[in-house]
């Protein structure tokens, strides 16, 4: 009877649908003022990368390749935040701290979709600037607007297939026991933690797509700087140095942001035992850096400061 008993037990505990996400510890004054905080950044980073795309759309002469390209960061990066932030408050409010085994999946589904295609679309516009710099005579016809609508849509359809057969594998998981997600959104090494089915295939596969996506997409981007910093020291005048440098500082700033954290968090072997660390981590990857990528285009280029001053 106690054998029945016990197969029962795990029967129904294999049939685990819901899971609580944990957010932070601490006091509830600390938690409603960390949902206040994401909330506010959250609100800001919709209207600053709304802005840059209106910006650029309403204002003919930034109607190029550079400018597509960030449009499409712009675009990409209000749904990378909009996929994690939202549930996130809620969570720390402590009213919709339960999510879905579907709500889960979709979650982690397009949080690293977004996310490799950000990665895809940062080394296109690395290659965009090493183009601009190194081959300037060619450049207009070398990256017209046909050939950057077609890696826009490569990065878009990489990013997304490439997480497809992650998402398949993460569907197949059953869970037996503990429900309790140690994060405040759906992130792959706090979840698949749960499981009580073998991971070590997810692990290797999710290992393997890092390596390819990010390091990949890190080492064009890597290569297109070395291209475009040794062609601006070659360059006589001074001045001539510090145009050609201001062109490419935002780009330069906000990949060395993007990639630190991101390959800390995904370029490994296997699943990380500080969760916690990968939180406070995660804030950066999902929070801060969508809020900082407009005013980091805003304030470092000419170009887009005149426009927006003269939009004031």
């Amino acid at each position: 009877q106690m054998d029945l008993m016990t197969g029962a037990e795990i029967e129904n505990q294999t049939s685990v649908q819901k899971f609580i996400l944990l957010g932070f510890p601490g006091t509830w004054y600390f938690r409603i003022s960390l949902a206040v905080v994401f909330s506010i950044m959250y609100f800001l980073t919709i209207i600053g990368n709304m802005s840059v795309i209106t910006l650029v759309w309403t204002h003919p002469w930034l109607h190029t390749p550079m400018y597509f390209f960030l449009c499409n960061l712009s675009f990409l990066e209000i749904w990378y935040t909009t996929a994690c932030a939202p549930k996130a408050i809620g969570v720390m409010f402590g009213k919709s701290q339960t999510i879905s085994f579907t709500g889960c999946i979709l979650q982690l589904y397009f949080i690293l979709s977004l996310g490799s295609t950000e990665c895809l679309i940062l080394a296109v516009m690395a290659y965009d600037r090493y183009l601009a710099i190194c081959h300037p005579l060619r450049y207009s016809s070398l990256m017209n607007s046909t050939f950057s609508a077609q890696l826009a849509l490569i990065s878009w359809l990489g990013g997304f297939l490439a997480i497809s057969v992650l998402a398949s594998l993460i569907s197949r998981l059953s869970f037996c026991g503990p429900n309790i997600i140690n994060h405040f959104f759906c992130d792959i090494d706090s979840w698949i933690v749960l499981s009580c089915t073998d991971t070590s295939l997810i692990e290797l596969v999710t290992f393997i797509i890092s390596i390819n996506v990010l390091l990949g997409s890190c080492a064009i981007t890597l290569v297109s700087y070395i291209y475009i910093i040794s062609t601006i020291c070659r360059i006589p005048s001074a001045q001539g140095r510090q145009k050609a440098f201001s062109t490419c500082s935002a780009h330069l700033t906000v990949v060395t942001i993007w990639y630190s954290s991101s390959i800390f968090l995904y370029v490994k072997p296997s699943a990380q035992n500080s969760l916690d660390l990968n939180k406070i981590v995660n804030i950066f990857n999902t929070i801060v850096t969508p809020l900082l990528n407009p005013f980091i285009y805003t304030l470092r280029n000419k170009e887009v400061k005149r426009v927006l001053e003269k939009a004031i």
